[in-house]
């Protein structure tokens, strides 16, 4: 491990995760102790029962939440130390989202959607028109670039949105029941693209999913049970 507390080739780790809320004078612990280590390329699913405090996991390892312990260090960086712009601009280069609802901007195009989070970062249009429309043919999409979300059906929508959250190049991607709302062929689909990324592109993977046909196809499966992570 280095000084940092993260290994120097993991890009994403936490240490004695915890967090908990007050309610009137009870504390509730929501998480506690959690260790966890993504490298380039892995993929990683946690499963739960509803309420076990997984979308809280998320947000913590996001930088969306702040920790009541432990730390978070994402891309070599500890979360916590940072200002908040400073925390949005590390998301921005080094992680990508995918929600269950695939939270496209329901007035642009799907290039326009997938060019977004570069113009954040300040690229040049026409390089990120570029790299958002490379991308957009990668998955299958070739076809749409001018179709708007409702245009769309729910697995092309999921892989816009699958092709936004990996236009940074960002060295992982999280997904919260990225398979959720689609029926089986298609959420199939969307496995082997994630599957094919991840060692096309180095890009880890962490999947909060009920699906454990998806889970199983990761390379580890922890589950989250009483506030703590263990092997499924």
């Amino acid at each position: 491990m280095s000084e940092s507390g993260m290994s120097d080739k993991a890009v994403l780790s936490c240490r004695n995760l915890g967090k908990s809320y007050e309610e009137g004078p009870e504390s509730v612990v929501v998480l506690s102790a959690l260790q966890l280590e993504l490298h380039p390329g892995e993929r990683v699913a946690i499963v739960g029962s509803s309420g076990s405090g997984k979308s809280t996991l998320l947000n913590l390892l996001g930088g969306l939440d702040t920790p009541t312990e432990g730390s978070v260090w994402l891309a070599g960086e500890e979360l916590s130390a940072l200002n908040e712009k400073a925390r949005g601009l590390l998301r921005n280069r080094a992680l990508g989202f995918v929600y269950q609802f695939h939270h496209l901007l329901p007035e642009f195009t799907a290039l326009e959607n997938v060019c977004m989070p570069l113009l954040i970062g300040k690229t040049a249009i026409p390089e990120a028109r570029q790299r958002a429309t490379a991308l957009l043919e990668r998955v299958g999409l070739k076809h749409r670039l001018a179709h708007k979300p409702s245009e769309l059906s729910g697995g092309e929508r999921q892989r816009v949105a699958i092709a936004r959250a990996l236009v940074n190049q960002p060295g992982l991607v999280m997904l919260d029941e990225p398979t959720g709302n689609l029926d089986s062929h298609t959420a199939q689909g969307i496995q082997d693209l994630m599957l094919e990324l991840s060692t096309s592109s180095r890009t880890a993977f962490l999947v909060v999913t009920h699906d454990m046909a998806l889970a199983r196809q990761m390379d580890r499966v922890w589950r989250l049970e009483e506030g703590r992570l263990v092997e499924a």
